[in-house]
């Protein structure tokens, strides 16, 4: 399960935005939402924001154990 709160952050320590991070993955904003709300995404999704992003710790977000929740 995706740990949103961790990519959120990995997005915003980037200075990237929500939108910019869909456009990279070549889906619609909409989408992202969607995905970020159901916190999954797929192998290559992940891949791409690991690289687009320059996550280090990849397990602590996307195979999170414990996921931290947000009211959103």
């Amino acid at each position: 399960m995706v740990d949103t709160l961790r990519l959120k952050g990995a997005i915003v320590q980037n200075g990237k935005t929500q939108e910019e991070v869909a456009r990279n993955l070549q889906m619609s904003p909409k989408t992202f939402y969607l995905k970020m709300k159901k916190r999954i995404f797929d192998s290559n999704e992940m891949e791409k924001m690991i690289d687009y992003l320059k996550i280090d710790d990849p397990v602590s977000i996307f195979f999170a154990k414990e996921v931290t929740f947000n009211e959103d």
